[in-house]
């Protein structure tokens, strides 16, 4: 649907955790009312109704996902299926029936449990600010095709991970890779390859008053993997929660650490 010029600039100015939201709620009004193109006092009415019953519209959960599904040529892994066993996972536990339990007054929307999904390290749908993040993940290795020294890799790379001396297979510095994958669609020699493929997962990140950014666990997880670890997250969330507090501000070093322990070997890290 059209927006007015004003009306673009307006929901600009929303608060973006919630902007996607308000768009949808008021092009749905608009539609209702018979109407092709969002005015000012359109999106405003809307807003102001949207606002006041936003305990309405809490669901206890949020999950948000990249534009990897639309065809972006940088994903590394696609998250499609593991988005929709989140969404049963998250459906599940009745999120909203704790929160109604533990906080007093209206619910809004920084009191539900948020996790990110993007299909790249680019992370477009932001996982580093939410409490559990995951990104798409490609593990490289060399294999025994020769390499040919065309530099495709070194031009590829934004890390800088890649060096040649026109002599033999390429030498890598892991330890800057961030597992994008992009070296392994480039290689045409074979020499690259993906060693395994899954998700790195990000714990405790949020916005707000006392802003952090999520911890990243060691390696690279299967999605099966990923949704047992969201899910010992949840239980420690319902376990500490008393008045709806996030869960990055619940987390301890010392159950991140147990997560590190029982994961980590599984996971493996790749640098």
């Amino acid at each position: 649907m059209k927006w007015s010029a004003d009306a673009e600039d307006a929901i600009r100015k929303v608060p973006f955790f919630v902007r996607k939201r308000v768009r949808a709620r008021v092009e749905q009004e608009a539609r209702t009312a018979g109407k092709k193109v969002v005015s000012l006092a359109d999106m405003q009415a809307t807003q102001r109704r949207y606002l006041s019953g936003m305990s309405r519209d809490v669901k206890g959960y949020r999950i948000d996902m990249c534009f990897g599904p639309n065809g972006c040529p940088n994903r590394a892994v696609p998250g499609d299926e593991l988005y929709r066993r989140l969404e049963e996972l998250l459906q599940s536990q009745d999120l909203l029936g704790f929160l109604r339990q533990r906080v007093r007054g209206d619910l809004k929307f920084h009191h539900e449990f948020r996790i990110s999904l993007a299909d790249c390290p680019n992370a477009c749908s932001q996982p580093q600010i939410k409490d559990v993040g995951i990104l798409g993940a490609v593990d490289v290795r060399l294999t025994e095709e020769p390499c040919t020294a065309c530099g495709a890799c070194v031009d590829v790379c934004r890390e800088g991970v890649f060096e040649l001396d026109g002599e033999g297979p390429p030498r890598l510095a892991l330890a800057r890779c961030v597992a994008c994958g992009q070296c392994v669609k480039a290689c045409p020699t074979g020499t690259l390859a993906a060693d395994r493929t899954g998700f790195r997962v990000l714990l405790g990140g949020k916005l707000g008053r006392h802003p952090r950014l999520a911890r990243e666990l060691p390696g690279i997880y299967s999605a099966d993997q990923v949704l047992q670890i969201v899910g010992d997250c949840l239980a420690f969330y319902k376990a500490h929660s008393r008045r709806g507090e996030r869960f990055a501000e619940l987390m301890t070093d010392a159950f991140f650490d147990d997560l590190t322990r029982r994961y980590g070997a599984a996971g493996g890290d790749p640098h």
